[in-house]
């Protein structure tokens, strides 16, 4: 019997065991005072309207299996979307708008959707550019529908309130399509399954210990969605999702502090912002339990910076993982700050943790080339670096209608299970723990060596004046010329001195004492969605022409 999973029957649950529990907290202006305004729905509240615009949906043919362009800014009618759309069975395909416009329409149109849901900028950016829509036949508008035509939320939710009869989805089958920001390689559309959904926030239930009193500020605003699955509160942060590393610390601190929030997703550019303002003010946020930080490596600095508003016990996680798989590996504060962090300054890494739960880890050999099958023949010994690759319940298995990504990123074993693989580069140490070492593509092969990229830049960035630093690799694959950019912590006076500092630095560890090129860069150009991600592809062809190769 094929098993019934469907990831709007958690929400039933936490509806039952505490209907009048916050479910979202949305800012809605200021008063005369500058004080916010919030505006907000109960768990019960969330579950009765999803089933209301559930109803509303199924009448205009967004049935089961459905594909559905969702363009909604986050708050209630985010929420209320996508839990109707589970109910119902139909397939959000979720773009972030953060990678660019071009960029998402592609996305948009490769998901080939058959309906839109969107705000009123979303339907202008639709009849500006319609030959990304040609296959869309329906559209919803959340807000004043204007001159395009078809049927509004508010429409839609005029439905009878009564009990929906959620579609028998199976553990196999499409829930969602997430398009990953491109920011480490092509675009592409990730399938999620309602047993990766159910899988996942088990995962992120047991090992970060949620209780049924959480208060969560997610300023990811995707990783919302999970909240009133958990029983957490969604405190809906006041700033552009599309831009953390420029967010005002002062709104997302008033945000803690307005509601006594206990746990908080930030990226590491966001972690620096509002840790720099708090440690420099004196901040304190003793309601904090937990603070999550991924989407980037997480610098030892940055977590001790924003530890100084927290109290002793509270840790700081970096969880490891992808759009196709997260998390998957995952490692606290006080273990990076007392034991791996003056390792990982010495250029052993980023220890990112230990695998979360069941998850299974495996390190195979370095290899561009698709893996047609998962032998033991290709997994690396102990502290050698390979690739990182997991297999796990959480982990998606296919892209959408992308046959060349799978080969590349799947293997299947001989037990039928289907391995990702992350693209990262790491090794495993004597205790169990992966240290990470950048991305595989990033590595740079001199004919003498292969440089790593965390390894190396920890070097350069132990200097007191910079504030990170990037490894690029310039001519052939196989005979690259190692370069070094370094992104100071403010302006320098006297470059020279400055870089010949950095040669001095360089040449007293062996892992950087062959390089031979620096050059300083006043802001590395990042990804859009987290704004840490380097784009070392781009330093390096500015290397290229600085080395006039």
């Amino acid at each position: 019997m094929t098993k019934f999973t469907n990831i709007s029957l958690s929400l039933e649950k936490t509806a039952e065991l505490y209907p009048y529990k916050r479910a979202v907290v949305y800012p809605d202006g200021r008063d005369k005072n500058n004080r916010v305004l919030y505006s907000q729905i109960t768990l019960s509240q969330l579950d009765s309207l999803s089933d209301s615009l559930a109803f509303g949906l199924e009448s205009i043919g967004i049935i089961r299996g459905t594909r559905t362009i969702i363009m909604i800014t986050p708050g209630m009618e985010f929420f209320i979307t996508m839990f109707a759309m589970f109910k119902v069975g139909a397939i959000p395909v979720v773009v972030d708008p953060g990678m660019g416009i071009d960029r998402m329409l592609q996305c948009l149109e490769q998901g080939r959707p058959k309906a839109f849901i969107g705000i009123e900028k979303a339907h202008l950016l639709r009849t500006l550019k319609p030959k990304y829509f040609k296959a869309v036949k329906i559209w919803v508008t959340v807000g004043k529908r204007w001159f395009w035509g078809g049927h509004t939320l508010k429409e839609l939710m005029s439905h009878t309130r009564e009990a929906f009869p959620k579609a028998h989805t199976t553990w196999d089958e499409t829930a969602t399509i997430v398009f990953t920001t491109g920011s480490t390689g092509p675009a592409k559309g990730v399938v999620y399954t309602h047993g990766n959904f159910d899988a996942q926030i088990r995962q992120i239930q047991s090992h970060f210990k949620i209780e049924p009193d959480e208060i969560d500020l997610p300023t990811f605003p995707l990783f919302a969605m999970f909240d009133p699955i958990l029983g957490m509160t969604a405190v809906i942060p006041d700033m552009d999702p599309t831009k953390p590393a420029q967010v005002n610390p002062v709104k997302i601190i008033e945000a803690i502090e307005n509601h006594g929030v206990t746990n908080m997703f930030a990226s590491p550019a966001l972690l620096n912002r509002v840790g720099k303002y708090g440690k420099e003010n004196n901040i304190r946020l003793p309601s904090l339990r937990r603070v999550v930080s991924a989407g980037a490596p997480v610098s030892p600095a940055n977590i001790e910076q924003f530890s100084t508003m927290l109290s002793r016990d509270t840790q700081i996680h970096t969880p490891y993982g992808a759009t196709e798989a997260v998390p998957i590996i995952s490692i606290g504060s006080h273990e990076i700050i007392s034991e791996t962090k003056l390792l990982s300054e010495q250029g052993f890494g980023m220890c990112i943790g230990r695998p979360i739960n069941t998850t299974t880890i495996r390190l195979i050999k370095i290899s561009d080339d698709p893996i047609t099958h998962l032998r033991d023949s290709i997994v690396v010994p102990e502290n050698q670096v390979g690739e990182i690759t997991v297999q796990a319940d959480l982990v998606t298995k296919q892209y959408f209608n992308n046959r060349e990504a799978d080969l590349m990123a799947k293997i299947p074993d001989s037990d039928g299970n289907i391995w990702h693989r992350m693209g990262d580069l790491g090794w495993q140490d004597s205790k169990g723990r992966i240290w990470f070492c950048g991305r595989k593509n990033h590595r740079v092969t001199t004919g003498k060596e292969t440089l790593f990229t965390i390894p190396v830049e920890a070097i350069f960035n132990n200097h007191e004046k910079v504030f990170r630093s990037a490894l690029a690799g310039v001519g052939p694959k196989a005979n690259q010329i190692p370069v070094i950019f370094i992104e100071p912590k403010t302006k320098i006076a006297n470059e020279k001195a400055f870089i010949q500092e950095l040669f001095t630095l360089a040449k007293s560890n062996p892992l950087t004492a062959d390089i031979a090129h620096i050059f300083i860069e006043k802001a590395f150009p990042v990804d859009i969605r987290h704004n840490s991600k380097i784009f070392r592809e781009k330093l390096a062809i500015k290397a290229k022409n600085k080395l006039k190769l």
